[in-house]
């Protein structure tokens, strides 16, 4: 009699127990949120591993220069055309005077005037040099801009073939030394300053002559462009 009773007992607590462990695990499920074995692994692994630090992304510089400029000079950017869609930009402090997203770029030498010691835009302008005789009021407007001006130049598609001795004058008067050697859609920036000195360190001018063996697109050669800073005047 004693041993069935036992055996009652041992019965009934195994089954309590059972019980017991069943719902804990329950519990335990319902508590603990779904995720993939391999994540709660990886979870359990990176306990104890030193934080990754990312470093922040690189801050957009004034005109995209990889590094900012000091705080007591002018940022600028000269980009020629390249073929008959990517077309020519001036960039100066961040703000595009030139270009197809502003709509005053063409076929031809681009110009613009910035007063050097406000670093405003004074004016800008596009002379076609394939048809039409625009290198009189090309070299007009060029000799217009004031004194401590700053000039940008910058072709798009070709800018020689109406380019006349009067017009070439004014450049090269600026300190151009490829002017005369201008080509037929040859790629062509240049930065001038009137009445004032740039630094002997700053990149002025690059030219770049199509050649129908390395041309980048059909029939034109590839763009080009300087950049760099300007040191504002001392105040």
């Amino acid at each position: 009699m004693g041993s069935m009773v036992g055996s009652t007992f041992k019965a009934l607590f195994l089954f309590f127990a059972s019980l017991c462990a069943w719902y804990s695990g329950y519990l335990l499920a319902e508590l603990i949120p779904e995720v993939p074995l391999s994540s709660a692994v990886y979870s359990i692994r990176s306990i104890g591993e030193k934080p990754v630090i990312k470093a922040p992304a690189p801050k957009r510089q004034k005109c995209d220069h990889w590094t900012p400029c000091p705080l007591n000079a002018y940022a600028y950017r000269l980009l020629s055309g390249g073929g008959r869609d990517k077309y020519a930009k001036i960039c100066f402090e961040d703000e595009l005077l030139i270009g197809e997203k502003t709509g005053n770029v063409a076929r031809g030498i681009n110009i613009a005037i910035v007063n050097y010691v406000t670093g405003k835009v004074i004016n800008t302008q596009f002379f076609d040099m394939y048809e039409g005789d625009n290198s009189g009021p090309m070299t007009k407007f060029i000799q217009s801009a004031p004194q401590k001006s700053l000039v940008f130049m910058v072709t798009h598609d070709d800018g020689s073939t109406r380019l006349k001795d009067d017009a070439k004058n004014a450049i090269e008067a600026l300190g151009s030394k490829e002017i005369r050697n201008m080509k037929f859609r040859s790629s062509w920036v240049f930065l001038a300053a009137k009445g004032f000195e740039l630094p002997a360190d700053i990149e002025r001018e690059k030219i770049n002559h199509s050649d129908n063996k390395k041309n980048r697109y059909s029939g034109w050669p590839a763009e080009i462009q300087i950049e760099g800073c300007i040191p504002r005047e001392p105040s």
